[in-house]
């Protein structure tokens, strides 16, 4: 019977002392060419949405697009750490974030009416969603995380993938940016002084998210004075 394909080597019996990256490619090409096809489906479809917002209204509510394809040997890092197989069928389906896109708004309510958009079109499939702005958190994290399942069309046929999509405001991505330099810096093992002035700095941007909400809403609904 022939075995199922791995992203790991399937030939050397010694391929768990390989180096992981050269073990991740083998024979796994199209594996990675549908999860980077997936992320031009998703980017396209908020660029859409991005430039109407621009031509049709008032202002627009995405700041930035960006989007990470995970490296093969981190998803057989992920794998291994979960114990999930190595077989490309059990990676597509235990390992969900493979394809990421993160969405940074204006406002918190921005974030809300993109998800809604994107997620009502008729070829998106929700699979899961975790809104960390309504519940963060304990490290103070905020952020509204979406999987995905979108068709990528082949010249064979479609095939559903699977999409990580995060929705953040401004503040929201800088703290998540600070806050991963740290954890980095630190291997992990950061200081709890630096834990809680985190924490705390992860209030005053959810504040400031508030703040400028109000001062949002009390700008557009403003109506001058008739001459």
């Amino acid at each position: 019977m022939t075995e199922p394909e791995t992203l790991a080597s399937r030939d050397d019996p010694q391929a768990d002392g390989m180096d992981d990256m050269t073990r991740a490619w083998s024979g796994a090409s199209r594996f990675f060419m549908l999860y980077r096809f997936a992320i031009y489906e998703v980017t396209t479809k908020i660029n859409i949405l991005r430039e109407e917002f621009g031509l049709v209204h008032d202002y627009n509510p995405i700041e930035t697009v960006g989007s990470r394809l995970k490296s093969a040997d981190r998803i057989l890092a992920k794998a291994k750490r979960r114990g999930y197989g190595l077989s490309v069928e059990e990676v597509r389906s235990s390992i969900l974030d493979i394809a990421g896109v993160r969405v940074t708004c204006s406002f918190k309510s921005d974030v809300y009416t993109i998800f809604d958009m994107l997620c009502g079109q008729s070829d998106v499939t929700v699979v899961e969603v975790h809104d960390y702005i309504a519940n963060p958190k304990p490290n103070g994290y905020q952020s509204l995380h979406a999987i995905i399942r979108i068709p990528v069309f082949l010249s064979g046929g479609a095939e559903q993938v699977d999409v990580e999509i995060q929705f953040r405001t401004l503040a929201m991505d800088f703290w998540a940016s600070l806050e991963h330099k740290i954890y980095y810096k630190y291997d992990r093992q950061v200081p709890g002084r630096l834990v809680e002035e985190l924490k705390q700095a992860a209030n005053a941007a959810a504040r400031l998210d508030d703040q400028m909400e109000r001062l949002h809403r009390e700008v557009t609904s403003f109506e001058p004075p008739l001459p």
